[in-house]
């Protein structure tokens, strides 16, 4: 009796040993790794007119992820395009304009498709598209300010400015302007415009489908483009080509996005850029 108790104890030991060598073995899943078939992109939502927020889905707008609200403009609508050749459901998710870059790293997105510049800077966290659209730098002023009449970047000089932050337009432009009292950026496009608005400073600086958008909700600001001109704002072509951020070594979905944008020309860009800024809604 005791032997076959002996035996049945061994058979125990063994069937667990067994058992927990298999669960030593089974492999970890990769930290960001996505099974399913969405593709997960995000966007500040508060940036017209490359993405912002409305409360129904009319003009094809889709729905943010966690929240009774929905997205739309150039970036919702290029993302809606690329899921779709893809063949992939599409979720948006609403982030902060600091909080693309480490979410494209960490997996919690696949990509962000946000108005963001290629640059070097960004290109040692991420990887990159093409470009989808090609955006010039301007300045924004009202029209009865002292510099409305601006015809180069040296007449701006001694002007109260600011921009949104961790931008070329903040980092790279404004020291630019001479003798500029540069105020603190600012955390994102709406609250550049709003400090422009409510007089605390006397120019922003920002890209042409920005500053278009914001010409259409405010009737008393101007925009000042010196392209063509000497007197331009300097800044490579890294600066004004914008992207879509993929996370690093990623070259899977980075080509099959560049796959998309194969098939679209500059034309096609500025046509999108223009039915965005037509549907933008006024708050925004």
């Amino acid at each position: 009796m005791k032997r076959l108790i002996s035996i049945a104890m061994i058979a125990t030991m063994a069937l667990t040993l067994i058992t927990g060598c298999s669960k030593e073995k089974a492999p970890a899943p990769e930290e960001g790794k996505k099974e399913d078939n969405v593709l997960t992109v995000g966007m500040e939502c508060i940036y017209a007119p490359y993405n912002w927020t409305q409360s129904d889905d009319s003009n094809g707008a889709v729905p943010i992820k966690g929240s009774k609200d929905f997205a739309n403009g150039y970036d919702v609508m290029f993302a809606k395009k690329i899921a779709d050749e893809l063949g992939m459901e599409l979720e948006i998710v609403k982030l902060d304009w600091d909080s693309l870059v480490p979410a494209v790293q960490s997996g919690t997105i696949d990509c962000a498709i946000a108005g963001q510049s290629i640059t070097t800077k960004r290109l040692e966290s991420v990887d990159f598209s093409n470009p989808y659209y090609y955006a010039s730098i301007v300045a924004l002023v009202k029209n009865d300010g002292k510099y409305a009449d601006a015809q180069g970047v040296s007449d701006l000089a001694n002007a109260t400015a600011t921009s949104q932050l961790n931008t070329v337009w903040y980092d790279q432009c404004l020291p630019q302007v001479e003798n500029a009292n540069i105020l603190p950026a600012q955390e994102s496009a709406p609250a550049m415009l709003v400090a422009l608005n409510s007089g605390k400073c006397d120019l922003v600086v920002t890209d042409m489908p920005t500053a278009l958008a914001a010409t259409t909700v405010y009737s008393d600001m101007k925009l000042l483009d010196f392209s063509g001109s000497e007197d331009n704002f300097k800044v490579s072509e890294e600066e004004i080509n914008i992207g879509i951020s993929v996370k690093k070594g990623n070259d899977d979905l980075k080509g099959k996005i560049n796959g998309v944008l194969s098939k679209m020309s500059e034309e096609d860009y500025a046509k999108m850029m223009e039915q965005a800024i037509s549907i933008q809604p006024l708050n925004n």
